[in-house]
């Protein structure tokens, strides 16, 4: 037996999995995720911000930051690629939220966070663990 509390958290948390499985594709928009929740888009805003404390668009800015700091670390790609693979799709918005969030540059936050002379992931090997290349359909000519 499950009591409707319950079954809410169940369904908000199903929204929220979709948001970490599908964090970087730059179309992921409110409706289809309060899709995955069952809720009207509005009905969704207002459960998801009273069970996690914090607005859908919120949490998924917040994760897209946190993957950029990941592939700034690691990564030998430029901020713009980054910006374009964790699904932002303006430079000057994601190095503002990147520095609201972090309090730094994603420039500055590369230069503190990787020593000199370490050996990055190769930009074509990033791109490839991040989705970053699109597959062609079957049906193209090649």
């Amino acid at each position: 037996m499950t009591t409707p509390g319950l079954a809410r958290l169940r369904a908000l948390r199903r929204a929220k999995d979709a948001m970490d499985r599908d964090w970087a594709d730059p179309g992921l928009d409110l409706g289809a995720v309060a899709a995955h929740a069952g809720y009207s888009r509005y009905h969704f805003v207002r459960a998801f911000k009273s069970a996690y404390g914090e607005s859908p668009g919120q949490y998924l800015g917040r994760r897209r930051i946190e993957r950029a700091e990941e592939l700034l670390r690691t990564a030998d790609l430029s901020v713009t690629e980054i910006c374009m693979l964790v699904g932002f799709s303006s430079v000057g918005t994601f190095s503002a939220r990147f520095k609201q969030q972090t309090g730094v540059t994603p420039r500055d936050y590369r230069a503190q966070h990787v020593r000199s002379g370490a050996a990055l992931i190769p930009g074509c090997y990033a791109m490839l663990w991040t989705g970053g290349f699109r597959q062609r359909n079957s049906g193209e000519a090649q």
